[in-house]
């Protein structure tokens, strides 16, 4: 492969990963990401443009977002307002077509990573409507009669937090990957990433309070490892001793952030 993905100064990736990412870069495929809340997997998107040397498109998918808004959108309240103040050019339609995310994608000059994030909050028919999109890189604005085709197939990176089932049909499309949560290995080069010059002591600290937390039982929230990291920052410009942060647990509502979680680590301290 021409290009492959590598870990970037501040994305730490996993040898797997970075393998699942190659692959969807070389058989031209979305990729599609899970994994728990706070693994990385939006940061993933980042990470792949700046090793790349892409331009990253996001689209941010929420309940309401439906398929046809990242193609395009027709303007018509825009249009009727122009043509009652007598605008010029009110019959070309043209001018009240805008493209959305993905044929912002399509329309690049040069090959872009298109981020669609968190797929499974919108409704369930959702993927389907993109599988065409998808599949041919190309789709039809039936108001112009132009057909936009992708200049260059865009690398598609889709995360999603598992909230919805996605249709097997979609699946079919996708190379997939689970981001596992990182080993304390891993982790404790994450961690160091972002702060180069941590105490050993502090780090050792508070992974070994942050894994046990993530051990209780009956913890309904895990800490994920952007609160780890957090955490890590408040306990540097604390100056917490290191010693005390089982007993203590100083700043605990930067990685525990439900009050039943709270009562369950106290009584466990």
């Amino acid at each position: 492969m021409a290009d492959t993905f590598k870990s970037t100064g501040s994305y730490v990736a996993s040898e797997e990963l970075m393998a699942s990412v190659n692959v969807a870069v070389a058989l031209q495929k979305p990729l599609l990401i899970k994994g728990e809340p706070g693994t990385g997997k939006t940061m993933l998107a980042q990470a792949v443009a700046e090793s790349l040397g892409k331009k990253l498109v996001i689209w941010n998918i929420k309940s309401t977002t439906k398929a046809q808004e990242g193609l395009y959108v027709y303007d018509t309240i825009q249009r009727l307002y122009d043509g009652q103040f007598g605008e010029e050019g009110v019959d070309d339609i043209s001018r009240y077509i805008k493209l959305g995310k993905l044929g912002e994608a399509f329309e690049s000059d040069e090959q872009v990573v298109l981020l669609i994030d968190e797929i499974d909050k919108a409704d369930l028919e959702f993927p389907n409507d993109l599988l065409w999109e998808l599949d041919q890189m190309e789709f039809y604005i039936h108001e112009t009669k132009r057909t936009v085709k992708a200049k260059h197939r865009p690398i598609v990176i889709i995360t999603s937090n598992a909230e919805k089932e996605l249709p097997d049909a979609f699946l079919r499309r996708c190379i997939f990957h689970y981001i596992e949560f990182p080993t304390a290995e891993l982790m404790e080069e994450i961690v160091k990433t972002h702060y180069p010059d941590i105490e050993d002591n502090l780090l050792k600290n508070a992974m070994d309070v942050f894994y046990w937390i993530r051990g209780i039982r009956d913890i309904r929230k895990k800490p994920s490892t952007s609160e780890l990291i957090d955490w890590v920052n408040a306990l540097q410009m604390g100056g917490i001793p290191t010693d005390t942060l089982r007993e203590k647990l100083p700043f605990i509502g930067v990685i525990v952030k439900k009050d039943e979680d709270l009562e369950t680590v106290k009584h466990y301290v």
